[in-house]
């Protein structure tokens, strides 16, 4: 499979142990939530045994992904492609980029921009795509080289947004919204789901015409001196915050042990 970034070995030593064994069930999601290409659907069959050999899921969540990736085996590549532009090229419920459903178009997500990619750079993580960094399957490859408690933490951390992402994939019936549940899966969060589906069911569309329209009406962006404080305070803020975050421990989330080989 191919990889969105690189990850450079030498710095396997300054993450802590087990950095650099590579969680290759992360990878295989990172790549279901690729755009569909030929090369996708030829490594289904190398996905299908990633999966089955994942013991930190239960067999149904193994055998339902397994499923997933011989459908998209089989299918057109062009109904393949087209599913894909109707569920995440039209509208932001569905979007993949995980600080657009937090901090939406604020300044507040360039912060937590540069402090990502502070986590990337750190890590000896380099990006060679053109993606940005909250780009889900580009942060699930920089997971699979971490730890089980790094993994554990950050998957907490995020807990929020795959539980709504995957309420709005189901609403949209697609496949999709087994990604984010295998990753909540890992963790034993899957029922956090619940508390999204009703606001997955009521929510108004965004990826109508009139909804797509409005997108594009912003309001004209004026820059003056009150501006540049503004900026300036927002930034000092947003720093602040993160050194908050940094200082202030989070529950502890750990990933499911591997169950039984058989199954």
């Amino acid at each position: 499979m191919s990889n969105a970034a690189a990850y450079s070995p030498d710095a396997a030593g300054a993450a802590g142990p087990g950095a650099g064994a590579d969680m290759l069930s992360l990878r295989v999601l990172a790549r279901l939530l690729d755009y569909p290409t030929a090369e996708l659907q030829e490594a289904a069959g190398e996905m299908i045994e990633i999966i089955h050999a994942e013991r930190r899921w239960p067999v149904a969540r193994r055998r339902t992904l397994m499923d997933w990736c011989q459908r998209i085996a089989d299918a057109e590549l062009l109904e393949l492609q087209a599913e894909y532009v109707e569920l995440f090229d039209k509208g932001k419920a569905t979007s993949l980029l995980l600080f657009e459903h937090v901090h939406g178009e604020s300044r507040d997500r360039g912060q937590a921009m540069v402090d990502l990619m502070n986590e990337y750079e750190n890590a000896g993580f380099e990006l060679d795509a053109r993606e940005l960094p909250d780009y889900l399957p580009l942060f699930l490859e920089y997971l699979s080289t971490r730890d089980e408690d790094a993994i554990g933490r950050w998957l907490g951390e995020i807990r929020h947004i795959l539980a709504l992402l995957a309420a709005r994939m189901e609403e949209r019936e697609a496949d999709h919204a087994l990604v984010p549940l295998g990753l909540l899966a890992l963790i034993g969060a899957e029922g956090d789901v619940e508390a999204h589906r009703d606001t997955a069911r009521t929510e108004e569309p965004d990826d109508t015409p009139d909804a797509l329209d409005a997108v594009w009406e912003e309001e004209a962006v004026s820059f003056t001196a009150d501006s540049d404080q503004d900026c300036a305070l927002q930034s000092a803020e947003g720093r602040r915050l993160a050194e908050r975050k940094r200082e202030t421990p989070s529950d502890p989330v750990t990933i499911m042990p591997s169950g039984p080989s058989a199954g």
